[in-house]
């Protein structure tokens, strides 16, 4: 069964919580990170991206870019515009999107779960990106990137989560630039602690990784490396535990850059032998598993898999293994989405507009829209003991980094 625990969350005054709250480190470049941090001494983004208060030229992976995010951890604390909650608690944070709400708990979550396989992954993990962040833990002492994590929902955590909030005011009420609401309720009862501690051991077996597989290995590394000076509090990361029945997971599609030499005939007729192609009347966005969008020279088409080139194991029946397998592969010869330059990846969130504007532009040669992964699907993947082909998840809306920092050892109060 599941572990977790209260902590003391290093956290913003109420009146700058607007002002701290960033967008997660992964989702923005340094020059996106720059712009969006420009005339915000407080936003969050000076400590998740720090090279932004460096030379344009640094390595953002060089210890002085670490080495900075700790500097300024510090003057927010010295500034008082974070200040560490003076007893662990657990924290409910609250997300709305077009309408649509989820609700999470915000814990930490033991890494002996998680290398137990308690708390299930369906992602490999980059190497480079694990010690970036592993890197900027050690030498902030803080776990600044929330885990995203499902676990599949119970009636009784639902009920005292849904009262706790109905009884209580938010600590945290504030809406981002982009419209999306962020709530956040602090849980300080010791009963209501207790409570929630026990149901998730009584009765939830597992989690499973949605968002946040490098941060989660990065917080068991750095434990391991710790050796004899590990506390108690590193042997815990940054998670949010959200129940199955409220996630959203969105598209997540594929940019190629060249046609891999064919002719723009030739490439329709080979992908042809797996698929049936024909013209769309507009952007075309899947509405079904095993149909995909294409986008090639100002026209769209619909791809619809062939019923006997696929398999119907977890893996195999994915639309992102459909795509590799009949097409990617065969037709682009793109091997290794994680490591082949020519592919890019992006989420649904920024619409099928974004994959014609690079294609228009020259920049790529065709891409291609996906229907959504299915909670299911990630579940059965997980359970099973596989992993997903990458990029196959895109889960919104994201929770906002400083909001709540779980702190292991290196800062002092």
């Amino acid at each position: 069964m599941i572990t977790i625990q209260p902590f003391k969350a290093l956290r913003p005054e109420a009146q700058l919580a607007k002002q701290v709250a960033a967008r997660p480190y992964d989702v923005l470049s340094s020059k996106e990170a720059k712009i969006e941090a420009q005339g915000n001494s407080a936003s969050f983004l000076h400590i998740t991206k720090s090279e932004i208060d460096l030379p344009e030229d640094i390595d953002v992976h060089a210890q002085a870019v670490y080495d900075k995010a700790k500097e300024n951890l510090g003057a927010f604390i010295s500034r008082k515009i974070l200040f560490r909650e003076s007893k662990p608690c657990y924290y409910i944070y609250e997300l709305v999107m077009n309408g649509k709400s989820q609700t999470g708990l915000v814990c930490g979550s033991s890494v002996d779960d998680y290398e137990k396989g308690l708390i299930k992954k369906h992602e490999f993990t980059r190497p480079d990106k694990e010690l970036d962040r592993i890197n900027h833990i050690k030498t902030t002492g803080a776990q600044t990137g929330n885990v995203f994590i499902a676990y599949k929902n119970v009636d009784a955590i639902d009920t005292l989560i849904s009262e706790w909030k109905t009884a209580h005011s938010p600590v945290y009420d504030l809406i981002a630039d982009d419209g999306i609401q962020h709530t956040v309720w602090i849980v300080n009862d010791d009963k209501a602690i207790s409570r929630i501690s026990g149901l998730f051991k009584e009765l939830v077996p597992c989690t499973y990784i949605a968002d946040g597989h490098h941060r989660a290995a990065s917080a068991a590394k750095v434990r391991l490396s710790l050796g004899d000076t590990t506390t108690a509090a590193a042997g815990y990361f940054l998670t949010t535990l959200f129940p199955s029945n409220q996630l959203h997971i969105m598209d997540y599609n594929r940019l190629v850059k060249d046609l891999n030499g064919l002719t723009e005939e030739a490439f329709i007729n080979a992908v042809k032998n797996n698929f049936s192609v024909t013209k769309a009347g507009g952007a075309f966005s899947p509405a079904q598993l095993h149909q995909f969008g294409m986008y090639l020279n100002n026209q769209w088409y619909q791809l619809t898999a062939n019923a006997n080139s696929y398999t119907t194991d977890p893996i195999g029946v994915l639309d992102i293994t459909i795509l590799q397998d009949n097409l990617l592969d065969p037709v682009l010869n793109i091997k290794d989405q994680r490591t082949d330059k020519r592919i890019d990846f992006v989420g649904g969130i920024r619409g099928l507009g974004e994959l014609e504007k690079r294609v228009n532009s020259g920049e790529m040669a065709v891409a291609f829209s996906l229907h959504p992964v299915s909670i299911s699907q990630l579940f059965d993947i997980a359970d099973s003991g596989n992993v997903m082909p990458p990029k196959s998840t895109w889960f919104e809306p994201k929770l906002r980094d400083g909001l709540l920092t779980h702190l292991i050892d290196t800062i002092k109060f």
